[in-house]
């Protein structure tokens, strides 16, 4: 078995999908430490906190990209101003519904994001990604 992300923290606005996805993390390694949030804002708090030390910084992140008050490119936006020494080793996969090309273009061209997959997440998906990570 590919050895997972140790933590992982999913970004998606509904509550459904993050619960699922949790799900299918769980069922791939029960020893993974999974954190939901309904927004890029808490997201980046999230983030905030692993610097303070306050909650383990995750080694993936699952993106949505569209969600209501910030959206997935600007998580990205802002998630680019976070130190790099900080951010070097997350890996950051879009998880989305978004079947506009100029969205996978973009994902492709961005050198902070890994992988670009569509929604559902499934084991054999999340096993593809995943073992193309070293985490």
């Amino acid at each position: 078995m590919i050895k997972p992300s140790k933590s992982v923290l999913l970004i998606d606005d509904d509550k459904f999908v993050n619960f699922y996805n949790k799900k299918i993390l769980k069922k791939h390694n029960p020893s993974n430490t999974i954190t939901s949030v309904n927004s890029g804002a808490k997201a980046l708090k999230h983030l905030q906190d692993a610097m303070d030390g306050l909650v383990e910084k995750p080694s993936i992140i699952f993106l949505d990209i569209n969600m209501p008050a910030m959206n997935g490119w600007e998580f990205i936006e802002a998630y680019n101003k976070i130190n790099p020494e900080f951010t070097f080793d997350i890996k950051i996969v879009m998880l989305t519904t978004s079947s506009n090309p100029e969205d996978q273009e973009r994902a492709i061209k961005s050198s902070l994001i890994d992988d670009f997959i569509n929604k559902p997440l499934s084991l054999k998906i999340l096993h593809n990604t995943l073992k193309g990570f070293k985490v």
